[in-house]
């Protein structure tokens, strides 16, 4: 490893670990309700729709975070609690985990909430690429394998990574249809990124991706 990189992997811990220490400072955030009309044309944003790999710092407001973990992965049947993507056997394994420059926290679709799991700036774990240092938003895909039963492991992979995949792309319609970009990926250090969240073995770090406005 070149002396560059552990002086940086350094940096990342020591941000983590300051951050647990003030983890009390950082507080459930209730969302606004979702907005869930409006938009453009399906088949509009379909043609718009499109993988970004540039994004501008600014943060996005509240409205538009809540209008997109809704879009992603809310619940859109409240007498089923069934949700805007389809999961396998209904079993509802994907967590929802955002992170931005304060910390990262859990989506509660039920609660409409932001519930804290870590402070500090954790977005250098989400990617290698530059731009996700600078991003405002890293949505996080986690599969809680205790929720699918009695599949064998490989099964519950393959089927975590396709209802992550759903998930992903009700972001990727959202942010065609809202004119905001973004872009998924595979490629993040997932067991340093697991260790800062704290996860417990049955919860499988899938993809990340990272939301924001189009570089200017």
């Amino acid at each position: 490893m070149s002396k560059s990189r552990k002086i940086f992997l350094f940096g990342v811990a020591l941000a983590v670990l300051t951050g647990n220490l003030l983890a009390e400072d950082l507080l459930p955030i209730q969302l606004p309700k979702p907005q869930i009309e409006g938009g453009k044309p399906l088949m509009q944003a379909l043609s718009l729709r499109a993988t970004s790999r540039a994004f501008a710092p600014e943060p996005l407001s509240w409205q538009t975070i809540a209008n997109l973990l809704w879009a992603a992965w809310g619940i859109n049947r409240p007498d089923s609690k069934k949700r805007t993507a389809p999961s396998a056997m209904n079993w509802q394994e994907i967590d929802l985990y955002v992170i931005m420059d304060k910390g990262m926290y859990g989506y509660d679709a039920a609660a409409n909430l932001l519930k804290p799991v870590v402070a500090g700036d954790l977005r250098a774990l989400a990617g290698r690429q530059d731009f996700v240092k600078l991003a405002p938003l890293t949505l996080i895909f986690v599969a809680d394998l205790n929720r699918m039963g009695s599949a064998p492991a490989e099964r519950k992979e393959s089927l975590a990574m396709a209802d992550a995949a759903f998930i992903s792309e009700n972001v990727y319609l959202f942010c065609a249809s809202e004119g905001l970009a973004t872009g998924v990926r595979v490629g993040l250090d997932k067991p340093a990124l697991a260790k800062a969240a704290k996860f417990a073995d049955n919860q499988l770090i899938i993809y990340a991706q990272t939301v924001g406005f189009p570089a200017k």
